[in-house]
């Protein structure tokens, strides 16, 4: 392609310019919009499926429900988390507006897990706070999104421009944000943007380190997270913080995902070593863990696991529904590839590649409250923006923030500053002027390869030193790059994002003299943490010269009084640039080598079936009509000629278009499709009501397609009806009722949790001698959930199955365990089964202390942890009892961290 001329740029206009179309960009636009601004939204893919939520979502980790968890616990446990160094402020806006947008993101759609009654499920997986929250539909959540920026009155305030990478914001004489520089990846033209304010939600930067694979997009994040939004901050002037925090995570050995044990834990798996040991002491999710982690791997009980293979059947099924599909779809093929299955094998896990992230650790632009950058007018949420472990809530509630606050500023009226186009310009087009020229896989291969080289910990001063001095001779390596298309420029430009902040992460890592953060900034010539030195953020800055400064920042007094830190404030101490320490020769020129013993030196699954979305893949003229009609926002009737054209895929095509759009009356429409006699759009059908089902009205013309498809032949129908019928509470007892006599244990499963759902005691009792071991145990575990009577549970912990059994007896722990029933549990405390001793236990939580206690006490001294624990966190019901008190001393030194750790909350309690 031919260098287009700067004077031949395209230029745009807007209120709120939003660079990026992820998670926080997605909300940022939305709610910009709502607040009556104009608002241009830049993505360098497409925004339908961009960012890291476009990969799916199997939960949130940080949902603060009221009544499940309190505000102030949840910013203490971050601060916990992160050392001290954190601006409570910031980290509070997350704590109390999350619920809030749990809400609202339920409103577009979002599906959360809510229990038989609508009340939101949260598990705890911390040990101090429950605050996960699963989502059942969670690979939908970046359409539900879409959908709610192709809504008629949002397409009239957000104009969406995919395909369209900045690479500068552009900045006044006054310092504030007035714009961007950017360039189209398909045609390569050049973009010019003036706007009132700019939003950045890049999201971290992902292709920082290299995978142990080698492969350059196999990275633990999305791989298009190459670090933009935090080059394009630092070059517009605006501070970052935290940079030598990294992000490291647990993941599956030689695969590019996630371990996923939060999303195990509350199916009863958990990380062990090679013996099976549970071995993190660590409560939150931290560097402190990571280093927990890292030891273990690297010593004699290496490797690490996260074991599956104690768990029964319907456990692992469901795990596997989720593991291979919404956290991510090639899982289930790489382990069968292997030969692995969950039943027979624990997952073998790794350490990923260093990243930066404030969404699972503390590096990003510095932003206040509102997220507020400290260059006017220029914001940033997501995983760019440093509000240490945000996850997806608080990228959304910083999203919001940030639409919200630059929705008051309009269009920069003025000229757009020439200078910093024409760098812009060079930098975007510079390959296409030795099209020859080392290759960017190449050029960002050795970049990166340098990275794990001298910047991955642990750190040392030396290692850091080398990696300065790299980063600096490759920028004449970035310089010589060749392209010769669009695509190819954009990866170089994103090779130049990454050579930016590899050189922050080195700078920063050096500057910071002391270990903090466990494994994420672990020096091993400075080895201790320094609160009284270093209670501090580093920022960082570029100077007027061009050089990166760095300021010591003290941590602002706590709005949450949080144990073992005290920060008192104060002003700030300037560092400015922090220089290489001498690495040309090893040691002085002028001294002999000596030994190293010298005092000198002396140191102190199923497969899946056919995706009904791949019907859209075909390209026949009605689907393209059809697709040209969605971007439209079609009504119902517009397109009941393709839910009812005689191509399958056609059908199915307008069941997604249905589904996109959202048109009045979708939902009876689509409970009709049910009926459908191809079953590829039957389960289009089902799998749309399932994503739909939080925002479509509870309507009589909707219940009654859905009661009818209780009688389909299609057992996938039947049991998505029973579900959608529970959730908008639009069935009865007579209804779910009758589902109990249906063949297939998934439907009467489902008819079990309708009829939690209503109370119907009765209905329930009489599915007590289901031949299904998996509907006896949903039946034990409903009754728990219902207002029945611990006597409704007393048949059920006779069952001959242990599973069954230890339900029965987890569930008196919420109906009481009156004498009887308490004798029957203290007496299964010696069941051959350790789930039924482990429920037994649990039971016992809610019995008579005389009874209990000494029961619990003796477990204590069970060969399995989990029943161990089990017993822990009963004796915390009855800890007016001495004898309680003292069995949970006792435990504090238990060899499982689990036991160990809440016996040691309850004990400092």
């Amino acid at each position: 392609m031919q260098i287009p001329e700067l004077t031949e740029a395209e230029e745009l206009s807007c209120d709120v310019l939003v660079i990026g179309g992820g998670t926080a960009g997605t909300m940022a636009a939305l709610t910009a919009a709502e607040q009556g601004a104009q608002v241009l939204l830049l993505e360098k893919a497409h925004v339908r499926h961009s960012g890291a939520l476009a990969m799916g979502m199997d939960g949130v980790n940080n949902a603060v429900i009221p009544g499940r968890a309190e505000p102030d616990d949840y910013v203490a446990e971050i601060t916990r988390a992160n050392e001290g160094i954190v601006d409570q402020s910031t980290v509070r806006q997350t704590a109390t507006r999350g619920f809030a947008m749990v809400q609202r993101l339920e409103s577009y759609g979002v599906k959360f897990e809510k229990d038989e009654h609508g009340e939101y499920a949260v598990r705890q997986v911390h040990r101090s706070g429950s605050y996960v929250l699963p989502m059942p539909e969670g690979k939908d959540v970046k359409k539900v999104l879409y959908r709610q920026l192709r809504r008629r009155e949002m397409r009239e305030r957000i104009r969406i421009e995919n395909r369209v990478m900045p690479v500068r914001v552009l900045t006044g004489d006054d310092g504030r944000a007035l714009g961007a520089a950017a360039f189209n990846t398909r045609t390569g033209q050049f973009v010019t943007v003036r706007a009132g304010a700019v939003i950045l939600a890049t999201g971290p930067c992902g292709r920082l380190g290299l995978p142990a694979s080698g492969y350059l997009y196999g990275t633990y994040e999305n791989p298009t997270n190459a670090g933009d939004g935090y080059a394009m901050a630092y070059h517009a002037g605006a501070e970052l913080t935290g940079i030598e925090c990294f992000q490291i995570n647990p993941l599956i050995k030689d695969y590019n995902g996630p371990a996923c044990a939060y999303v195990a834990n509350p199916f009863g798996g958990y990380q062990v070593n090679r013996h099976g040991e549970r071995f993190v002491d660590s409560d939150y999710w931290s560097g402190q863990m990571m280093s927990e982690f890292a030891a273990e791997v690297a010593g004699d009980r290496g490797p690490v696991y996260l074991k599956l293979s104690h768990l029964p059947e319907e456990s692992v099924t469901a795990l596997e529904s989720i593991l291979h599909s919404t956290e991510r779809p090639t899982r289930g093929t790489f382990h069968a590839n292997r030969g692995h299955d969950y039943r027979t094998h624990d997952i073998e896990m790794h350490i990923s590649e260093i990243g930066l992230c404030s969404g699972h650790s503390a590096s990003g632009v510095r932003v206040d409250d509102r997220a507020r950058t400290t260059v006017p007018r220029l914001y940033a949420a997501g995983d760019l923006a440093c509000v240490p472990h945000n996850y997806m809530i608080g990228a959304f509630v910083f999203g919001d923030l940030a639409g919200g606050d630059a929705a008051r500023y309009r269009v920069y009226e003025g000229e757009l500053p020439q200078d910093q186009l024409r760098a812009a310009h060079e930098l975007i087009y510079r390959p296409l002027r030795h099209p020859e020229g080392p290759p960017q896989p190449q050029v960002e291969y050795k970049l990166r390869r340098f990275v794990n080289d001298y910047v991955a910990p642990p750190k040392s001063g030396a290692r850091l030193s080398l990696a300065v001095e790299t980063f600096e001779r490759m920028r004449a390596d970035l310089a010589e790059m060749g392209a010769q298309t669009p695509h190819e420029l954009m990866r170089c430009a994103e090779v130049g994002f990454i050579r930016d902040c590899a050189e922050m992460a080195a700078r920063s890592s050096l500057a910071r003299t002391e270990s903090r953060w466990g494994l994420y900034h672990e020096r091993t010539d400075h080895p201790r943490r320094d609160d009284e030195e270093w209670l501090h953020h580093l920022d960082l800055r570029k100077s007027a010269t061009g050089a990166m400064e760095f300021t010591a920042r003290p941590v602002e007094p706590y709005l949450v009084p949080v144990d073992d830190f005290a920060p008192a404030g104060g002003a700030a101490r300037l560092i400015g640039e922090v220089h290489p320490l001498p690495v040309a020769t090893a040691g002085p020129r002028e001294l002999a080598p000596v030994g190293s013993g010298s005092p000198a030196l002396a140191a102190p699954p199923p497969l899946r079936g056919p995706d009904p979305a791949d019907a859209l893949s075909s390209h026949t003229p009605r689907i393209l009509e059809l697709h040209a009609l969605a971007e439209e926002g079609p009504e119902l009737g517009d397109l009941r000629p393709y839910l009812a054209d005689p191509d399958p895929a056609v059908r199915a095509a307008a069941v997604a278009a249905v589904t996109e759009t959202v048109p009045a009356g979708a939902g009876p429409a689509l409970a009709a499709t049910l009926a459908d006699e191809d079953p590829a759009v039957r389960a289009a059908a089902a799998a749309s009501l399932l994503e739909l089902v939080e925002v479509l009205p509870a309507t009589p013309d909707l219940g009654t397609p859905l009661a009818a498809a209780l009688t389909n032949g299609d057992p996938r129908v039947r049991t998505t009806s029973l579900e959608v019928l529970r959730t908008l509470r639009l069935g009865d007892t007579a209804l779910f009722g009758a589902a109990l006599a249906d063949p297939v244990i998934d439907v009467r499963i489902e008819a079990v949790r309708a009829l939690v759902s209503v109370d119907a005691v009765d209905d329930l009792a009489g599915a007590v001698g289901d031949p299904s071991r998996e509907v006896r145990v949903t039946v034990a575990k409903g009754l728990g959930a219902t207002a029945a009577g611990p006597h409704r549970l007393e048949p059920l912990t006779r069952d001959p199955d242990a599973l069954v059994r230890a339900a029965a007896f987890e569930s008196l722990a919420t109906t009481g365990c009156p004498a009887p029933l308490a004798v029957a549990a203290r007496d299964a405390l010696g069941d051959l089964a350790w789930q039924v001793r482990a429920g037994a236990a649990t039971g016992l939580s809610s019995a008579d202390s005389a009874l209990a206690v000494p029961a619990l006490a003796k477990v204590l001294q069970d060969a399995n942890a989990d029943v161990r624990k089990a017993a822990v966190l009963a004796l915390l019901r009855h800890t007016t009892a001495e004898e309680a008190r003292t069995a949970l001393a006792g435990a504090v030194h238990d060899p499982d961290a689990d036991v160990r750790a809440y016996a040691g909350r309850a004990t400092a309690a």
